[in-house]
């Protein structure tokens, strides 16, 4: 069970997704080091995000007989918690190197990890963006490639990043949503509570993503 503070208080779940570790830089039930090598020549922050300990990964299991709307809840939440956790690092020594990563494993009775993963990914980076948190979404074996089109390592899990923004950089890999590269060149994290205009309820949260400009696909 996952729980997201709504108003300062914390706001329990349904139990979709099973907590199988806690924040660590090294977990058991997935291997990142052969995929995070892998990724370093197409990261230059992963390298020395791992070396000053601001890389760490929290692994969930879906649990048995889960259906899609409670799981995407969960998502949502392990999200914004992640979010949450790197805030306050960002104006430390080396929070701009803060990275957190959601694992997701285990399967959806009527989803698989791409749809899982959509509309929290959507509904995160539109909330979180005007303070300066990236978020990105990975999905095990999915074909990727970077913005100049080199291929880049399939993942071997399914995973949501979620990461300080590099405000020179990052709003050239959001051509495809013009407000939200906007948004992030002029993030500022003054402390506001970015469900300040919406509630926190994965209802609310998923009507209110769904009414926003898609993507333009070039």
């Amino acid at each position: 069970m996952i729980t997201a503070p709504s108003g300062g208080a914390p706001r329990p779940t349904a139990g979709a997704l099973r907590l199988t570790e806690t924040r660590t830089a090294d977990p058991a039930s997935v291997d990142v080091s052969g995929y995070l090598a892998a990724m370093q020549q197409h990261c230059p922050f992963l390298q020395p995000s791992t070396a000053h300990g601001m890389t760490g990964w929290t692994v969930y299991e879906i649990a048995p007989g889960a259906h899609r709307y409670a799981v995407e809840a969960e998502l949502f939440y392990a999200g914004m918690q992640a979010a949450e956790w790197i805030r306050p690092l960002m104006t430390r020594p080396y929070g701009t190197l803060a990275c957190e990563n959601v694992v997701v494993l285990g399967q959806c009775a009527d989803a698989d990890h791409r749809g899982l993963l959509t509309w929290p990914h959507w509904a995160l980076k539109n909330l979180y963006s005007q303070v300066g948190v990236m978020f990105g979404k990975f999905v095990t074996g999915a074909a990727e490639s970077s913005r100049a089109g080199r291929s880049i390592p399939s993942a071997p899990f399914s995973f949501l990043p979620v990461r300080a923004a590099v405000r020179p950089l990052d709003p050239r890999f959001l051509t495809s949503t013009p407000d939200l590269a906007v948004a992030v060149a002029r993030a500022v994290d003054d402390g506001r509570d970015v469900f300040e205009h919406i509630p926190c309820e994965w209802k609310a949260v998923r009507e209110w993503a769904s009414s926003l400009l898609k993507p333009c696909r070039h």
